[in-house]
């Protein structure tokens, strides 16, 4: 099974308000098909290398390899097209659009994509949020649902234009154990029914433990992987 992300010797540093080395020649892949998760204590880079792994952050030193790409190659254009087509992002906080319901929430990344016809993406929309158990909630108002109901919906979201990896920071969070538990069972199920990659910084030590490889980080270096 091949890589999905690679990095060779990727190093971040700070200059505001001093110089400060955030990662220090890390050198981790993630395999396709791969749940791992990224722990370490506050401050030691966990949520900078996920933001500098999904082209958040473009400000490293190193090469990133996505897909076969080296994406210290890539223009700014290109790296906005890789974020939209083969990436998926569930943060803490779910960032649904209260006004809209859920179904325009899932549809909105692939209406910025535009592969699919509206209809078309439509129902893609009401298929991801089967699989999370929400379809019957479709035509509500985001902000009408629970918090755990919000963060599905949010992966759903991410899911819409078939991402090859999900990045998740602390995406569990904002949620009691009932609704972690239900997040962590959903990205399993993902891995081991569609092969999805998907990678998450977490302070939850349990759900870290579940994953299949924890990525621990100290001071921003790889202490064990």
């Amino acid at each position: 099974m091949g890589n999905i992300i690679e990095t060779k010797i990727l190093s971040k540093s700070f200059h505001d308000p001093v110089e400060f080395q955030a990662l220090k020649n890390i050198n981790v892949s993630i395999k396709q098909g791969e749940f791992a998760s990224i722990v370490g204590s506050s401050g030691s880079g966990k949520s900078t290398l996920l933001y500098v792994l999904s082209t958040l952050d473009t400000d490293y030193t190193g090469h990133i390899f996505f897909d076969g790409d080296d994406l210290s190659l890539k223009s700014k254009n290109d790296l906005a097209a890789i974020r939209n087509e083969k990436i998926g992002f569930v943060f803490q906080f779910h960032y649904l659009l209260t006004e809209f319901t859920v179904l325009e929430n899932v549809c909105l990344p692939a209406l910025k994509r535009a592969k699919y016809s509206e209809a078309e993406i439509r129902e893609r929309a009401y298929q991801k949020l089967e699989l999370l158990g929400l379809a019957d909630q479709a035509l509500k108002k985001a902000n009408k649902l629970s918090g755990g109901q919000q963060q599905r919906v949010a992966i759903a979201r991410a899911l819409i234009n078939e991402p090859k990896i999900i990045f998740g920071d602390e995406p569990t969070g904002n949620l009691d154990s009932k609704n972690s538990q239900n997040v962590f069972e959903i990205f399993k199920e993902l891995k081991e029914k569609f092969n999805q990659s998907i990678v998450v910084v977490t302070h939850d030590q349990h759900f870290a433990e579940r994953t299949d490889r924890i990525i621990t980080l100290s001071d921003g270096e790889v202490i064990s992987q």
